[in-house]
């Protein structure tokens, strides 16, 4: 019974030897390339004995022998599209597979995409996002710690420094102001308050004497004719400030004529007819101003001590 059964059963086909596998790969190519092997006229069994023979002639003509096991096959794997490639259906594991397969060129690109937006964002962030961002900072610097110390600073230097209640009350004003535009923000209001103290002080601790100008080539008074009373005369006395050292000072003086202000080392001091022709009388004696002093400016305080009457006017050309 063994014996039967074993008889019945096929013996499996021994593999392919590599060469004719190789071949039939062959066949199959050569029989989609010549497109004139295949005669669609002729019917299924005629065809496949018309192509046997023409392979055999081909194969032959190239020196070439071929079984004809081997030419069958590859008829036979054309037929059953053997050796035919079939894409894959497009999905998650198709585009994987693919990016796999084209990693060095993507990897190539994403490196240089990266490398790009790498430079853009340092050149922008060193160009314009950093400058801002100390701009702020400082800013916040100035405005929290900087200015009110130098406010509360200069303001305490003022205190120690006046000696007249004006010159306190005044200062005790632009400190104020000064911090109220520090809470809102405002710098610029802080840096002028600073500077405002600043300059307030430095006249504080001036000293000086107010003398009349007494020089033979230069004038000791002057006089004007008013353009809005044509019939009235201002009287002047050219004074200048002589410091500790015996030099002139230049002071800021407010010209009363067109009411801005400039830096001079001698200007007009108004005064009455009487006391100009006082000063008058005085130099026209001998060419020189025997009482050349008006004032006194003492240290701590913002107003000259006048000896000599004046009426408060000044000017700064004639």
């Amino acid at each position: 019974m063994s014996g039967a059964l074993a008889a019945t059963v096929a013996a499996p086909p021994p593999p392919q030897k590599l060469d004719e596998l190789m071949m039939a790969m062959d066949v199959v190519d050569t029989i989609r390339h010549r497109e004139l092997l295949v005669e669609r006229e002729l019917d299924q069994g005629t065809r496949d004995d018309a192509l046997r023979d023409r392979l055999r002639e081909i194969y032959k003509g190239q020196g070439i022998e071929v079984p004809d096991r081997v030419i069958d096959d590859g008829i036979k794997a054309l037929k059953d599209s053997r050796f035919v490639y079939t894409p894959p259906k497009p999905g998650l594991n198709v585009t994987l597979a693919t990016l796999w397969v084209h990693r060095r060129p993507i990897l190539t690109r994403v490196f240089g995409v990266c490398v790009a937006l790498a430079l853009a964002w340092g050149g922008y962030y060193f160009a314009i996002e950093r400058p801002r961002l100390v701009a702020a900072e400082e800013a916040r610097v100035e405005l929290g710690e900087t200015l009110p110390k130098s406010l509360d600073a200069i303001y305490a230097a003022v205190v120690r420094d006046a000696k007249a209640d004006d010159a306190r009350t005044q200062a005790a004003q632009i400190s104020s102001d000064g911090k109220a535009a520090l809470a809102r923000g405002d710098a610029d209001g802080g840096r002028q308050a600073v500077a405002a103290l600043g300059a307030l002080d430095a006249k504080l601790v001036q000293t000086y004497d107010l003398m009349v100008v007494s020089r033979p080539d230069e004038d000791s008074g002057v006089f004007r004719v008013p353009s809005v009373n044509e019939g009235t005369r201002n009287y002047y006395l050219i004074v200048e400030a002589i410091g500790a050292d015996g030099r002139a000072m230049a002071m800021d003086i407010l010209s009363e004529e067109d009411g801005r202000s400039y830096k001079m080392k001698s200007w007009g001091v108004r005064v009455s007819e009487a006391v100009f022709e006082g000063v008058k009388r005085d130099k026209m004696d001998d060419g020189i101003v025997e009482n050349r002093l008006v004032g006194h400016k003492l240290r701590g305080e913002l107003q000259v001590r006048y000896t000599m009457p004046v009426m408060g006017g000044t000017i700064t050309s004639w």
